[in-house]
């Protein structure tokens, strides 16, 4: 009748689908779940200075510090299908060269287990706040929001913006840059 390798192709054939199926029905049972939860950020220090970017060019560009204080519980986002998330906070801006400025100042992984309730005191950002020219200064309408994407077993990699977001204003004058 059929040989060894033709029953063992249609095992191994029959089995993938099942998984493949089971596989789908753990994707569909989260895809629908409302994964935003509240965020308080606040700032604590603003500070603006016009440094040489020596990256690109030689020219001064806008350079932010900002501390910031940061309470979420993100427990109720970890269900079975959830393996980690990566938060992220952005600062969004406009400027009279660009619309929209989009810029990360700071990220953490957690994975599921670790403590999902954050209560952040005086944090410093991970990475520099540059404008690509002097659009910092006296900016009154910056916004910080923090962000995540959540690592699923199976399925989509779904971002999603928390509710509350922190709007702050950079000085009229640029602090002296040290000696």
């Amino acid at each position: 009748m059929h040989t060894f390798l033709t029953r063992g192709n249609a095992t191994v054939a029959y089995t993938l689908s099942i998984l493949a199926g089971l596989t789908f029905c753990c994707f569909i049972s989260t895809v629908f779940l409302d994964y935003r939860t509240n965020a308080r950020i606040n700032t604590v220090k603003i500070l603006v200075k016009n440094m040489p970017d020596y990256g690109s060019s030689r020219e001064k560009h806008d350079l932010g510090f900002i501390t910031f204080d940061l309470e979420t519980n993100l427990t109720s986002l970890f269900n079975w299908n959830v393996k980690q998330l990566f938060l992220y906070m952005t600062a969004e801006y406009k400027t009279a060269e660009n619309v929209l400025n989009q810029v990360v100042l700071w990220d953490k992984i957690i994975l599921r287990g670790e403590n999902a309730a954050l209560d952040f005191k005086s944090m410093h950002t991970k990475y520099y706040f540059w404008d690509d020219g002097n659009g910092l200064k006296n900016n009154k309408n910056v916004s910080l929001y923090l962000s995540w994407n959540i690592i699923p077993n199976a399925g989509l990699l779904p971002t999603v913006k928390s509710h509350g977001g922190h709007i702050f204003k950079f000085p009229a004058e640029y602090t002296a840059a040290p000696m």
